[in-house]
């Protein structure tokens, strides 16, 4: 896997350096202190990764993971950062972001959660996770028009989004537990997604 390490802090670059090239799976192309300076090296370098802070002059990781899934869509970009604001958070995934983790976490973590968002899936840290479950509970009424979804599935999405289990969201909605589980695996399928998390960035990302 090919590694673009972005951060303004020069000790957090070069940890991050030696601490994913001691893995055989794991090649760091090149390290930026900023978005601009990331997509500038993701033209050059065709990483297949990029983990990337939030807070950088110049040009920030939310703007800078933007830029860069707007000209490379297969590049996946992760966020490694101290903050979870909940702004930071919400406009990363916006921006096309398939992970947002914080710098607390152990290097085991962290290496797994770049293997997981590699080979497809949406990683959130457990406080990131409830942070945008608390978002969704005060989310904006959605805009479905654009989405082949009825006002059910978005409501049941919405739930999903919540941390809702499929007995509390039959509970809340006066459905059974069995057409409540078919609704949700059958959002699944129609979204092509693996898990409740994609389904709750997908709210985000286009119902708001």
């Amino acid at each position: 896997m090919k590694v673009l390490i972005v951060d303004d802090d020069a000790l957090i670059r070069e940890g991050l350096k030696i601490l994913l090239e001691i893995e055989e799976d794991f090649l760091v192309v090149g390290t930026a202190s900023n978005g601009q300076e990331a997509f500038d090296m993701c033209r050059k370098e065709k990483p297949d990764l990029v983990l990337m802070d939030i807070r950088m002059p110049v040009m920030d990781g939310v703007l800078g993971t933007k830029l860069i899934k707007s000209h490379f869509k297969d590049i996946k970009v992760v966020i490694l950062t101290t903050f979870k604001d909940d702004e930071y958070i919400k406009e990363a995934l916006k921006s096309g972001a398939e992970g947002y983790i914080l710098k607390n976490q152990s290097a085991d973590s962290i290496i797994e959660s770049l293997r997981a968002v590699n080979k497809g899936n949406i990683v959130l840290e457990r406080e990131v996770a409830h942070a945008l479950s608390a978002m969704l509970k005060e989310g904006k009424k959605p805009a479905p028009e654009h989405l082949d979804i009825s006002q059910r599935e978005l409501g049941i999405l919405k739930l999903v989004g919540e941390g809702l289990s499929n007995r509390e969201i039959a509970e809340r909605l006066n459905l059974s537990e069995g057409t409540t589980r078919n609704y949700v695996t059958g959002l699944l399928e129609k979204l092509g997604f693996r898990d409740r998390t994609q389904l709750a960035i997908f709210y985000i990302r286009n119902c708001e």
